[in-house]
Order: structure tokens, then sequence, then C-alpha cells
């Protein structure tokens, strides 16, 4: 229980953080931020662990720049 609970605050922290640095105003509110980092957190753990076997945990940064790559992809499927 405690894990899920990391994962929750851990999302929110590095969601916060990528819609602040990103360029422009982002519209979420806490769900939607909360999952945008933790996705943010998959996807760069994903792109670091390519070459190795298993699955790698991404660090703060590089979890912060997947979410900002997940806002970006995002903005592009909603503009086409």
């Amino acid at each position: 229980m405690l894990n899920f609970i990391g994962a929750l605050i851990a999302g929110l922290i590095v969601g916060g953080l990528a819609r602040w640095f990103y360029p422009g105003e982002i519209d979420m509110n806490w769900l939607e931020t909360i999952l945008l980092g933790v996705g943010g957190s998959l996807l760069a753990g994903l792109f670091s662990s390519r070459g190795h076997q298993g699955f790698h945990r991404a660090g703060c940064l590089a979890s912060i720049l997947g979410a900002m790559a997940l806002i970006f992809i995002g903005r592009l499927i909603l503009a086409g």
C-alpha cells in the first residue's frame, strides 16, 4: 500500500514539474497530473532500459522529460 501511495505522490510531483517546465499553459486536473507523472516515469524507464535485460527505473530528471514528451505527443495528436 505504501508503494502505491508513494507512486501517486511521485507522479504528482513529476507531473507538476513537467507542467511547470513545459512552455505554454496546460489545463489538467490533479488526477491527470498524477497520471502524466506516472506515465512519464514509465516512458523514461522504457527508454533507459533499452538494450538491458528487464526494466530499470528512471531518475527524476528522465521522468520529467518523459512526462514533457507525453505532453508534446498529446498536443500533436489533439492538434492534428
